[in-house]
Protein backbone atom coordinates (compact mmCIF):
# COMPACT_ATOMS: atom_id res chain seq x y z
CA UNK A 1 0.00 0.00 0.00
CA UNK A 2 1.35 3.54 -0.86
CA UNK A 3 0.09 6.82 -0.50
CA UNK A 4 -0.26 8.70 -3.92
CA UNK A 5 -1.15 11.89 -3.14
CA UNK A 6 -1.87 14.50 0.14
CA UNK A 7 -5.57 13.04 0.19
CA UNK A 8 -6.94 11.21 3.32
CA UNK A 9 -6.42 7.37 2.14
CA UNK A 10 -9.01 4.70 3.86
CA UNK A 11 -7.38 2.31 6.02
CA UNK A 12 -10.08 -0.49 4.64
CA UNK A 13 -11.67 -0.02 1.27
CA UNK A 14 -15.28 -1.87 0.29
CA UNK A 15 -16.28 -1.41 -2.93
CA UNK A 16 -19.71 -2.94 -4.33
CA UNK A 17 -21.37 -3.82 -7.56
CA UNK A 18 -23.66 -6.47 -9.00
CA UNK A 19 -20.60 -6.22 -11.68
CA UNK A 20 -18.04 -7.37 -9.45
CA UNK A 21 -17.22 -11.41 -11.12
CA UNK A 22 -20.11 -11.11 -13.53
CA UNK A 23 -19.55 -10.04 -16.65
CA UNK A 24 -23.24 -7.92 -17.79
CA UNK A 25 -22.42 -4.34 -18.39
CA UNK A 26 -20.36 -1.15 -18.49
CA UNK A 27 -19.66 -1.40 -14.89
CA UNK A 28 -17.71 -4.35 -14.82
CA UNK A 29 -15.33 -2.74 -17.24
CA UNK A 30 -15.03 0.19 -15.01
CA UNK A 31 -14.15 -1.84 -11.89
CA UNK A 32 -12.27 -4.30 -13.67
CA UNK A 33 -9.75 -1.91 -15.37
CA UNK A 34 -9.22 0.33 -12.40
CA UNK A 35 -8.64 -1.93 -9.81
CA UNK A 36 -4.75 -2.18 -10.21
CA UNK A 37 -4.43 1.59 -9.82
CA UNK A 38 -6.72 1.45 -6.30
CA UNK A 39 -4.69 -2.16 -5.48
CA UNK A 40 -1.47 0.22 -5.78
CA UNK A 41 -3.13 2.73 -3.32
CA UNK A 42 -4.95 -0.08 -0.91
CA UNK A 43 -3.26 -3.55 -1.17
CA UNK A 44 -4.95 -6.32 0.15
CA UNK A 45 -7.02 -3.86 2.16
CA UNK A 46 -8.78 -3.61 -0.93
CA UNK A 47 -12.10 -5.66 -1.31
CA UNK A 48 -14.68 -5.87 -3.93
CA UNK A 49 -18.10 -7.21 -3.16
CA UNK A 50 -20.43 -8.92 -5.43
CA UNK A 51 -23.29 -11.06 -5.77
CA UNK A 52 -22.97 -14.90 -5.55
CA UNK A 53 -25.05 -16.08 -8.48
CA UNK A 54 -23.20 -18.78 -9.59
CA UNK A 55 -22.72 -22.69 -9.31
CA UNK A 56 -20.76 -25.30 -9.55
CA UNK A 57 -22.78 -26.10 -12.84
CA UNK A 58 -22.35 -22.56 -14.23
CA UNK A 59 -19.05 -20.97 -12.04
CA UNK A 60 -17.51 -17.66 -12.42
CA UNK A 61 -15.25 -17.25 -14.95
CA UNK A 62 -13.37 -14.48 -13.27
CA UNK A 63 -13.36 -15.77 -9.47
CA UNK A 64 -10.81 -17.65 -8.18
CA UNK A 65 -12.00 -19.09 -4.70
CA UNK A 66 -9.10 -18.77 -2.19
CA UNK A 67 -10.50 -20.18 1.36
CA UNK A 68 -7.31 -19.04 3.20
CA UNK A 69 -7.53 -15.29 2.65
CA UNK A 70 -9.44 -13.30 5.34
CA UNK A 71 -9.59 -16.81 7.17
CA UNK A 72 -9.30 -15.34 10.62
CA UNK A 73 -11.61 -12.62 9.89
CA UNK A 74 -14.47 -14.83 8.28
CA UNK A 75 -14.16 -17.92 10.95
CA UNK A 76 -14.77 -15.40 13.35
CA UNK A 77 -17.61 -13.65 11.98
CA UNK A 78 -21.66 -14.65 12.14
CA UNK A 79 -23.29 -13.67 9.41
CA UNK A 80 -27.11 -12.96 9.90
CA UNK A 81 -30.62 -14.08 7.76
CA UNK A 82 -28.98 -17.04 6.36
CA UNK A 83 -26.34 -15.16 4.41
CA UNK A 84 -23.25 -16.59 3.08
CA UNK A 85 -20.03 -15.86 1.67
CA UNK A 86 -17.46 -17.09 -0.51
CA UNK A 87 -13.66 -15.53 -0.62
CA UNK A 88 -10.86 -15.50 -3.44
CA UNK A 89 -9.26 -13.04 -5.92
CA UNK A 90 -10.63 -11.12 -8.79
CA UNK A 91 -8.55 -12.87 -12.06
CA UNK A 92 -8.39 -9.47 -13.61
CA UNK A 93 -4.85 -6.89 -13.57
CA UNK A 94 -3.96 -6.31 -9.86
CA UNK A 95 -6.02 -9.42 -8.75
CA UNK A 96 -7.50 -8.01 -6.18
CA UNK A 97 -9.61 -9.71 -3.07
CA UNK A 98 -13.00 -10.09 -4.06
CA UNK A 99 -16.13 -11.59 -1.72
CA UNK A 100 -19.04 -12.68 -3.25
CA UNK A 101 -22.48 -12.85 -1.36
CA UNK A 102 -25.46 -15.49 -1.37
CA UNK A 103 -28.33 -13.05 -0.85
CA UNK A 104 -31.26 -14.89 -1.98
CA UNK A 105 -32.18 -15.98 1.74
CA UNK A 106 -32.88 -12.13 1.91
CA UNK A 107 -35.49 -12.31 -1.37
CA UNK A 108 -39.40 -12.13 -0.35
CA UNK A 109 -38.21 -11.37 3.55
CA UNK A 110 -37.37 -7.67 2.74
CA UNK A 111 -40.73 -5.54 4.27
CA UNK A 112 -39.14 -5.07 7.44
CA UNK A 113 -36.00 -3.73 5.50
CA UNK A 114 -38.44 -1.64 2.81
CA UNK A 115 -40.31 -0.39 6.06
CA UNK A 116 -37.45 1.47 7.55
CA UNK A 117 -36.19 2.90 4.57
CA UNK A 118 -39.92 4.79 4.28
CA UNK A 119 -39.63 5.87 7.64
CA UNK A 120 -35.64 6.52 8.20
CA UNK A 121 -34.83 7.70 4.11
CA UNK A 122 -38.70 7.98 2.14
CA UNK A 123 -37.27 4.95 0.18
CA UNK A 124 -40.81 4.03 -1.79
CA UNK A 125 -40.46 0.66 -2.37
CA UNK A 126 -44.29 0.04 -2.55
CA UNK A 127 -44.17 0.30 -6.35
CA UNK A 128 -40.97 -2.02 -7.01
CA UNK A 129 -41.19 -4.59 -10.11
CA UNK A 130 -38.58 -6.61 -12.00
CA UNK A 131 -35.23 -6.83 -9.94
CA UNK A 132 -35.67 -4.16 -7.77
CA UNK A 133 -35.96 -6.52 -4.83
CA UNK A 134 -33.17 -8.91 -6.17
CA UNK A 135 -30.77 -5.69 -6.13
CA UNK A 136 -31.82 -4.32 -3.01
CA UNK A 137 -31.46 -8.11 -1.23
CA UNK A 138 -28.11 -7.93 -2.53
CA UNK A 139 -26.96 -4.42 -1.56
CA UNK A 140 -28.46 -5.22 1.93
CA UNK A 141 -26.61 -8.05 2.48
CA UNK A 142 -23.87 -6.86 1.19
CA UNK A 143 -23.80 -3.84 3.78
CA UNK A 144 -24.18 -6.69 6.89
CA UNK A 145 -21.64 -8.69 5.33
CA UNK A 146 -19.43 -5.08 5.30
CA UNK A 147 -20.17 -4.31 8.48
CA UNK A 148 -18.87 -7.95 10.31
CA UNK A 149 -15.83 -7.81 7.90
CA UNK A 150 -15.17 -4.01 9.00
CA UNK A 151 -15.01 -5.47 13.03
CA UNK A 152 -13.20 -8.00 12.58
CA UNK A 153 -10.72 -6.16 9.96
CA UNK A 154 -9.99 -3.22 12.51
CA UNK A 155 -10.59 -0.86 9.52
CA UNK A 156 -11.33 2.27 11.65
CA UNK A 157 -11.29 4.90 8.64
CA UNK A 158 -13.48 2.18 6.44
CA UNK A 159 -15.06 3.65 3.54
CA UNK A 160 -17.53 1.83 1.51
CA UNK A 161 -18.33 2.49 -2.38
CA UNK A 162 -21.64 1.71 -3.71
CA UNK A 163 -22.62 1.84 -7.49
CA UNK A 164 -25.72 2.31 -9.24
CA UNK A 165 -29.24 1.87 -8.08
CA UNK A 166 -29.00 -1.38 -7.44
CA UNK A 167 -26.38 -0.98 -4.40
CA UNK A 168 -28.53 1.87 -2.51
CA UNK A 169 -30.00 0.20 -0.38
CA UNK A 170 -26.95 -1.47 0.87
CA UNK A 171 -25.65 2.52 1.27
CA UNK A 172 -28.95 3.07 3.68
CA UNK A 173 -28.37 0.42 5.67
CA UNK A 174 -24.95 1.26 6.90
CA UNK A 175 -25.88 4.97 7.35
CA UNK A 176 -28.51 3.84 9.65
CA UNK A 177 -26.64 0.73 11.26
CA UNK A 178 -23.20 2.00 11.34
CA UNK A 179 -22.66 5.31 10.47
CA UNK A 180 -18.75 5.49 11.38
CA UNK A 181 -18.22 3.61 8.08
CA UNK A 182 -17.75 6.13 5.31
CA UNK A 183 -20.00 5.88 2.34
CA UNK A 184 -19.68 6.79 -1.84
CA UNK A 185 -22.10 6.41 -3.90
CA UNK A 186 -21.66 6.39 -7.45
CA UNK A 187 -24.22 6.87 -10.19
CA UNK A 188 -23.19 5.78 -13.82
CA UNK A 189 -26.45 6.99 -15.40
CA UNK A 190 -29.42 7.96 -13.50
CA UNK A 191 -32.27 5.81 -13.90
CA UNK A 192 -35.01 8.24 -14.74
CA UNK A 193 -32.78 10.01 -17.08
CA UNK A 194 -32.55 6.73 -18.93
CA UNK A 195 -36.07 5.93 -18.97
CA UNK A 196 -36.97 9.64 -19.97
CA UNK A 197 -34.60 8.72 -22.89
CA UNK A 198 -35.93 5.19 -23.66
CA UNK A 199 -39.77 6.08 -23.67
CA UNK A 200 -38.55 8.55 -26.32
CA UNK A 201 -39.22 11.96 -25.17
CA UNK A 202 -36.57 15.04 -25.74
CA UNK A 203 -34.27 15.17 -23.01
CA UNK A 204 -32.29 17.93 -24.34
CA UNK A 205 -34.80 20.82 -25.23
CA UNK A 206 -36.87 20.38 -22.19
CA UNK A 207 -34.11 19.64 -19.62
CA UNK A 208 -34.48 22.08 -17.33
CA UNK A 209 -37.89 21.84 -17.13
CA UNK A 210 -37.80 17.98 -15.90
CA UNK A 211 -38.79 17.38 -12.48
CA UNK A 212 -37.32 13.56 -11.54
CA UNK A 213 -40.00 12.78 -8.92
CA UNK A 214 -42.96 13.78 -11.53
CA UNK A 215 -41.70 11.80 -14.20
CA UNK A 216 -40.57 8.77 -11.98
CA UNK A 217 -44.64 8.64 -11.53
CA UNK A 218 -45.26 9.21 -15.26
CA UNK A 219 -42.93 6.67 -15.98
CA UNK A 220 -43.60 4.18 -13.08
CA UNK A 221 -40.15 4.47 -12.03
CA UNK A 222 -40.82 5.75 -8.17
CA UNK A 223 -38.99 2.94 -6.34
CA UNK A 224 -35.53 2.77 -8.59
CA UNK A 225 -35.58 6.77 -8.86
CA UNK A 226 -36.61 7.05 -5.15
CA UNK A 227 -33.57 4.57 -3.98
CA UNK A 228 -31.26 6.14 -6.29
CA UNK A 229 -32.09 9.91 -5.03
CA UNK A 230 -32.35 8.92 -1.40
CA UNK A 231 -28.58 7.13 -1.78
CA UNK A 232 -26.99 10.35 -3.45
CA UNK A 233 -28.53 12.74 -1.03
CA UNK A 234 -27.11 10.48 2.11
CA UNK A 235 -23.66 9.18 0.86
CA UNK A 236 -20.86 11.02 2.37
CA UNK A 237 -19.72 11.84 -1.13
CA UNK A 238 -21.75 11.70 -4.12
CA UNK A 239 -19.47 10.97 -7.66
CA UNK A 240 -20.76 10.51 -11.34
CA UNK A 241 -18.74 9.62 -14.26
CA UNK A 242 -18.94 12.87 -16.28
CA UNK A 243 -20.50 16.35 -16.42
CA UNK A 244 -22.91 15.30 -18.73
CA UNK A 245 -24.45 12.87 -15.70
CA UNK A 246 -23.26 15.67 -13.22
CA UNK A 247 -25.64 17.84 -15.11
CA UNK A 248 -28.03 14.79 -15.22
CA UNK A 249 -28.38 14.80 -11.32
CA UNK A 250 -28.41 18.19 -10.50
CA UNK A 251 -31.66 18.52 -12.44
CA UNK A 252 -33.16 15.05 -11.86
CA UNK A 253 -31.99 13.86 -8.41
CA UNK A 254 -31.67 17.47 -7.16
CA UNK A 255 -28.02 16.54 -5.96
CA UNK A 256 -25.21 17.95 -7.28
CA UNK A 257 -21.93 15.24 -7.55
CA UNK A 258 -19.17 16.44 -4.90
CA UNK A 259 -16.53 14.74 -7.25
CA UNK A 260 -16.83 13.65 -11.19
CA UNK A 261 -14.81 10.39 -11.59
CA UNK A 262 -14.26 10.23 -15.24
CA UNK A 263 -13.81 6.35 -16.45
CA UNK A 264 -10.57 5.06 -17.62
CA UNK A 265 -8.46 2.13 -18.99
CA UNK A 266 -6.01 -0.38 -18.02
CA UNK A 267 -3.34 -0.80 -20.44
CA UNK A 268 -2.95 -4.45 -19.65
CA UNK A 269 -5.74 -5.70 -21.60
CA UNK A 270 -4.16 -4.52 -24.70
CA UNK A 271 -2.39 -7.18 -27.04
CA UNK A 272 0.99 -6.71 -28.10
CA UNK A 273 2.32 -5.89 -31.85
CA UNK A 274 2.69 -9.34 -32.89
CA UNK A 275 -0.86 -10.50 -30.80
CA UNK A 276 -2.39 -7.67 -32.52
CA UNK A 277 -1.70 -8.64 -36.25
CA UNK A 278 -2.97 -12.26 -35.46
CA UNK A 279 -6.01 -10.70 -34.18
CA UNK A 280 -6.48 -8.46 -36.56
CA UNK A 281 -6.35 -10.65 -39.95
CA UNK A 282 -8.16 -14.13 -37.61
CA UNK A 283 -11.16 -11.50 -37.26
CA UNK A 284 -11.21 -9.75 -40.52
CA UNK A 285 -11.18 -13.29 -42.19
CA UNK A 286 -13.75 -14.87 -39.60
CA UNK A 287 -16.27 -12.02 -40.50
CA UNK A 288 -15.90 -11.77 -44.28
CA UNK A 289 -16.53 -15.13 -44.23
CA UNK A 290 -19.39 -14.92 -42.17
CA UNK A 291 -20.57 -11.98 -44.41
CA UNK A 292 -20.27 -13.77 -47.64
CA UNK A 293 -22.45 -16.83 -46.47
CA UNK A 294 -25.05 -14.35 -45.09
CA UNK A 295 -25.20 -12.17 -47.82
CA UNK A 296 -24.21 -14.03 -51.16
CA UNK A 297 -21.46 -11.72 -51.71
CA UNK A 298 -17.74 -11.83 -52.09
CA UNK A 299 -15.56 -9.25 -49.77
CA UNK A 300 -11.79 -8.57 -50.65
CA UNK A 301 -9.49 -8.07 -47.99
CA UNK A 302 -9.75 -4.12 -48.68
CA UNK A 303 -13.54 -4.45 -47.13
CA UNK A 304 -13.93 -1.35 -44.58
CA UNK A 305 -15.57 -3.17 -41.96
CA UNK A 306 -17.02 -0.59 -39.48
CA UNK A 307 -18.84 -1.55 -36.53
CA UNK A 308 -21.11 -0.61 -33.40
CA UNK A 309 -21.55 -2.33 -30.00
CA UNK A 310 -22.93 -2.08 -26.37
CA UNK A 311 -26.28 -1.93 -25.12
CA UNK A 312 -29.55 -2.82 -26.44
CA UNK A 313 -31.13 0.37 -26.36
CA UNK A 314 -31.97 1.61 -30.17
CA UNK A 315 -32.91 5.14 -29.35
CA UNK A 316 -30.38 6.22 -26.15
CA UNK A 317 -27.29 4.22 -28.26
CA UNK A 318 -28.12 5.73 -31.48
CA UNK A 319 -27.96 1.99 -32.98
CA UNK A 320 -31.22 4.03 -35.41
CA UNK A 321 -28.75 6.93 -35.93
CA UNK A 322 -25.54 4.59 -37.06
CA UNK A 323 -28.09 2.64 -39.59
CA UNK A 324 -29.00 5.11 -41.21
CA UNK A 325 -25.14 6.90 -41.14
CA UNK A 326 -23.74 3.70 -42.24
CA UNK A 327 -26.46 3.08 -45.56
CA UNK A 328 -25.70 7.01 -46.38
CA UNK A 329 -21.94 6.61 -46.73
CA UNK A 330 -22.25 3.48 -48.48
CA UNK A 331 -24.26 5.50 -51.27
CA UNK A 332 -21.60 8.02 -51.40
CA UNK A 333 -18.96 5.98 -51.82
CA UNK A 334 -20.79 3.84 -54.81
CA UNK A 335 -18.78 5.52 -57.17
CA UNK A 336 -15.72 5.01 -55.90
CA UNK A 337 -16.70 1.40 -55.42
CA UNK A 338 -15.50 0.93 -51.85
CA UNK A 339 -17.67 -1.75 -50.08
CA UNK A 340 -18.31 -1.00 -46.43
CA UNK A 341 -19.48 -4.33 -44.42
CA UNK A 342 -21.39 -2.42 -41.57
CA UNK A 343 -21.72 -4.59 -38.36
CA UNK A 344 -24.44 -4.40 -35.26
CA UNK A 345 -22.62 -6.16 -31.98
CA UNK A 346 -24.96 -5.49 -29.58
CA UNK A 347 -26.62 -8.95 -27.42
CA UNK A 348 -30.33 -9.36 -27.97
CA UNK A 349 -32.92 -11.85 -26.76
CA UNK A 350 -30.77 -15.05 -28.74
CA UNK A 351 -32.70 -18.05 -29.68
CA UNK A 352 -29.52 -20.23 -31.00
CA UNK A 353 -27.20 -19.45 -33.81
CA UNK A 354 -29.11 -19.24 -37.30
CA UNK A 355 -29.00 -22.89 -38.70
CA UNK A 356 -27.98 -21.93 -42.34
CA UNK A 357 -25.26 -20.28 -41.57
CA UNK A 358 -23.27 -22.52 -39.15
CA UNK A 359 -23.61 -25.56 -41.72
CA UNK A 360 -22.25 -23.42 -44.06
CA UNK A 361 -18.96 -22.32 -42.01
CA UNK A 362 -18.49 -25.91 -40.74
CA UNK A 363 -19.30 -27.51 -44.16
CA UNK A 364 -17.99 -24.97 -46.73
CA UNK A 365 -20.99 -23.46 -47.89
CA UNK A 366 -23.61 -23.64 -50.78
CA UNK A 367 -25.89 -21.39 -52.95
CA UNK A 368 -28.24 -19.63 -50.50
CA UNK A 369 -31.97 -18.88 -51.78
CA UNK A 370 -32.13 -15.23 -50.03
CA UNK A 371 -29.84 -13.47 -48.46
CA UNK A 372 -30.16 -12.75 -44.65
CA UNK A 373 -28.69 -10.50 -41.82
CA UNK A 374 -28.72 -12.30 -38.89
CA UNK A 375 -25.91 -14.38 -37.58
CA UNK A 376 -28.44 -15.50 -35.05
CA UNK A 377 -31.98 -16.32 -34.32
CA UNK A 378 -34.11 -14.30 -31.62
CA UNK A 379 -36.77 -15.35 -29.56
CA UNK A 380 -38.92 -12.14 -30.65
CA UNK A 381 -37.14 -10.88 -34.32
CA UNK A 382 -40.61 -9.61 -35.30
CA UNK A 383 -40.37 -6.84 -32.28
CA UNK A 384 -36.58 -6.69 -32.25
CA UNK A 385 -36.46 -2.71 -33.52
CA UNK A 386 -33.20 -3.68 -35.00
CA UNK A 387 -34.47 -6.47 -37.40
CA UNK A 388 -37.57 -4.69 -38.42
CA UNK A 389 -35.15 -1.95 -39.89
CA UNK A 390 -32.58 -3.98 -41.34
CA UNK A 391 -35.70 -6.26 -42.98
CA UNK A 392 -36.88 -2.86 -43.88
CA UNK A 393 -33.43 -1.72 -45.97
CA UNK A 394 -33.10 -5.84 -46.96
CA UNK A 395 -36.16 -5.12 -48.77
CA UNK A 396 -35.26 -1.96 -50.24
CA UNK A 397 -34.05 -1.91 -53.88
CA UNK A 398 -31.84 1.38 -53.72
CA UNK A 399 -28.82 1.00 -54.33
CA UNK A 400 -25.95 0.86 -51.81
CA UNK A 401 -22.37 -0.70 -51.07
CA UNK A 402 -23.41 -0.81 -47.27
CA UNK A 403 -23.96 -4.19 -46.13
CA UNK A 404 -25.45 -4.67 -42.69
CA UNK A 405 -25.02 -7.77 -40.41
CA UNK A 406 -26.51 -8.02 -36.76
CA UNK A 407 -24.58 -10.46 -34.14
CA UNK A 408 -27.05 -10.12 -31.44
CA UNK A 409 -24.86 -12.01 -28.74
CA UNK A 410 -22.68 -10.79 -26.18
CA UNK A 411 -19.01 -11.64 -27.78
CA UNK A 412 -17.70 -14.08 -24.96
CA UNK A 413 -15.73 -16.44 -27.72
CA UNK A 414 -18.86 -18.94 -27.76
CA UNK A 415 -21.59 -17.52 -29.14
CA UNK A 416 -21.12 -20.34 -31.93
CA UNK A 417 -20.85 -18.18 -35.02
CA UNK A 418 -17.99 -15.68 -34.31
CA UNK A 419 -16.69 -17.81 -31.80
CA UNK A 420 -13.87 -14.58 -31.36
CA UNK A 421 -14.37 -12.68 -27.50
CA UNK A 422 -15.04 -8.40 -28.51
CA UNK A 423 -11.24 -7.17 -26.84
CA UNK A 424 -9.85 -9.97 -29.41
CA UNK A 425 -12.37 -8.76 -32.28
CA UNK A 426 -11.49 -5.38 -31.72
CA UNK A 427 -8.40 -5.25 -33.82
CA UNK A 428 -10.12 -6.45 -37.23
CA UNK A 429 -12.42 -3.31 -37.46
CA UNK A 430 -11.17 -0.47 -39.29
CA UNK A 431 -13.55 2.17 -38.08
CA UNK A 432 -16.15 2.26 -34.87
CA UNK A 433 -19.28 4.50 -34.52
CA UNK A 434 -20.90 5.15 -31.18
CA UNK A 435 -23.85 7.88 -32.20
CA UNK A 436 -25.49 7.80 -28.66
CA UNK A 437 -28.50 10.23 -27.77
CA UNK A 438 -27.34 9.02 -24.27
CA UNK A 439 -24.58 8.02 -22.77
CA UNK A 440 -23.14 8.72 -19.20
CA UNK A 441 -19.43 8.28 -20.04
CA UNK A 442 -18.77 6.01 -23.29
CA UNK A 443 -16.61 2.68 -23.01
CA UNK A 444 -17.34 2.17 -26.03
CA UNK A 445 -15.40 4.34 -27.58
CA UNK A 446 -13.03 4.77 -25.51
CA UNK A 447 -12.28 0.84 -25.77
CA UNK A 448 -12.04 1.05 -29.23
CA UNK A 449 -9.48 4.04 -29.45
CA UNK A 450 -7.61 2.09 -27.12
CA UNK A 451 -7.41 -0.51 -29.33
CA UNK A 452 -5.99 1.61 -32.30
CA UNK A 453 -9.20 1.88 -33.83
CA UNK A 454 -10.80 5.46 -34.92
CA UNK A 455 -14.40 6.05 -33.67
CA UNK A 456 -16.88 8.42 -34.04
CA UNK A 457 -18.76 9.48 -31.49
CA UNK A 458 -21.25 12.38 -29.99
CA UNK A 459 -21.09 15.20 -27.31
CA UNK A 460 -23.85 13.60 -25.44
CA UNK A 461 -21.21 11.12 -24.39
CA UNK A 462 -19.02 11.90 -21.60
CA UNK A 463 -16.13 10.66 -23.55
CA UNK A 464 -16.90 12.99 -26.13
CA UNK A 465 -16.86 15.96 -23.73
CA UNK A 466 -13.40 14.65 -22.90
CA UNK A 467 -12.49 14.41 -25.88
CA UNK A 468 -13.54 18.40 -27.03
CA UNK A 469 -11.96 19.11 -23.85
CA UNK A 470 -8.42 17.75 -24.53
CA UNK A 471 -8.01 17.05 -28.24
CA UNK A 472 -8.53 18.35 -31.72
CA UNK A 473 -11.63 17.01 -32.84
CA UNK A 474 -10.24 14.92 -35.88
CA UNK A 475 -9.99 11.65 -36.91
CA UNK A 476 -6.77 12.16 -38.24
CA UNK A 477 -5.22 14.19 -35.29
CA UNK A 478 -6.91 12.20 -32.55
CA UNK A 479 -8.22 9.14 -33.83
CA UNK A 480 -12.01 10.47 -32.59
CA UNK A 481 -14.47 12.67 -34.34
CA UNK A 482 -16.97 14.10 -31.83
CA UNK A 483 -20.92 15.26 -33.52
CA UNK A 484 -22.77 16.66 -31.73
CA UNK A 485 -26.58 15.40 -30.95
CA UNK A 486 -30.03 16.90 -29.48
CA UNK A 487 -32.93 16.29 -29.99
CA UNK A 488 -33.50 17.88 -33.26
CA UNK A 489 -30.47 17.55 -35.51
CA UNK A 490 -31.02 13.54 -36.51
CA UNK A 491 -30.33 13.96 -40.69
CA UNK A 492 -28.00 16.50 -39.81
CA UNK A 493 -26.00 14.32 -37.81
CA UNK A 494 -26.56 11.29 -40.02
CA UNK A 495 -24.99 13.40 -42.56
CA UNK A 496 -21.82 14.37 -40.68
CA UNK A 497 -21.01 11.07 -39.74
CA UNK A 498 -21.62 9.35 -43.18
CA UNK A 499 -19.47 11.82 -44.41
CA UNK A 500 -16.59 10.93 -41.82
CA UNK A 501 -16.71 7.65 -42.70
CA UNK A 502 -16.35 8.40 -46.31
CA UNK A 503 -13.68 10.85 -46.44
CA UNK A 504 -11.84 8.31 -44.12
CA UNK A 505 -11.98 6.04 -46.04
CA UNK A 506 -10.93 7.54 -49.17
CA UNK A 507 -7.82 8.24 -47.42
CA UNK A 508 -4.77 6.86 -48.68
CA UNK A 509 -2.96 3.68 -46.76
CA UNK A 510 -0.39 5.94 -44.18
CA UNK A 511 -3.04 8.89 -43.28
CA UNK A 512 -4.89 5.69 -42.84
CA UNK A 513 -2.00 4.22 -40.51
CA UNK A 514 -1.52 7.22 -38.88
CA UNK A 515 -4.89 7.46 -37.38
CA UNK A 516 -4.49 4.46 -35.85
CA UNK A 517 -1.68 5.68 -33.81
CA UNK A 518 -3.56 8.84 -32.82
CA UNK A 519 -6.44 6.43 -31.59
CA UNK A 520 -4.15 4.78 -29.54
CA UNK A 521 -2.28 7.90 -28.31
CA UNK A 522 -5.34 9.75 -27.46
CA UNK A 523 -5.96 6.33 -25.29
CA UNK A 524 -3.15 6.71 -23.18
CA UNK A 525 -4.19 9.96 -21.38
CA UNK A 526 -7.20 7.96 -20.09
CA UNK A 527 -4.73 5.54 -18.33
CA UNK A 528 -6.41 4.89 -15.20
CA UNK A 529 -3.28 6.40 -13.35
CA UNK A 530 -4.43 9.60 -14.45
CA UNK A 531 -8.04 8.83 -13.04
CA UNK A 532 -7.80 7.51 -10.03
CA UNK A 533 -6.51 10.48 -7.97
CA UNK A 534 -10.47 11.53 -8.35
CA UNK A 535 -11.43 8.36 -6.33
CA UNK A 536 -9.01 9.55 -3.66
CA UNK A 537 -10.59 12.85 -3.60
CA UNK A 538 -13.99 11.17 -2.97
CA UNK A 539 -12.79 8.81 -0.36
CA UNK A 540 -10.87 11.98 1.63
CA UNK A 541 -14.70 13.54 1.30
CA UNK A 542 -16.38 10.88 2.26
CA UNK A 543 -13.87 10.23 5.72
CA UNK A 544 -14.24 13.78 6.58
CA UNK A 545 -17.78 14.10 6.10
CA UNK A 546 -18.04 10.91 7.93
CA UNK A 547 -15.82 12.23 11.10
CA UNK A 548 -17.90 15.09 11.27
CA UNK A 549 -20.69 13.13 11.81
CA UNK A 550 -19.54 11.16 14.73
Amino acid sequence: MHKTSDFKQPDLLFEASWEVCNKIGGIYTVLSTKARELKKIMGDNLIFIGPDVWSEQNPSPTFLERKTLLKNAVSSMRLPDGISIRVGRWDIPGSPIVVLVKFQSLMGNMNAIYGEMWEKFKVDSLHAYGDYEEGCSFAVAAAKVMIALSKHLNGSNTVAHFNEWTTGMGLLYLKAHAPQIATVFTTHATSIGRSICGNGKPLYEYFEHYNGDQMARELNMESKHSLEKAAAHNADCFTTVSEVTARECTQLLECTPQVVTPNGFEPDFLPGKRIYAQQRKAGRERLLRIASFLTGEKYTDDTFIIATSGRNEYRNKGLDLYIDAVEAAGSACLRENGKILALILVPAWVKEPAGELLIDLNHGGADRPEVSYLTHRLNNEGEDSICRRLAQIQADSRQSNTRIIFVPCYLDGHDGIVDIAYYDLLPALDMTVFASYYEPWGYTPLESVAFGVPTITTDKAGFGQWVLSNFKNSLCATGAFVTPRNDSNYTESTNVIASQIAEYMALPAAQIKSARQAAADTARKADWQFFIKDYEKAFDIALTNAAMRQ
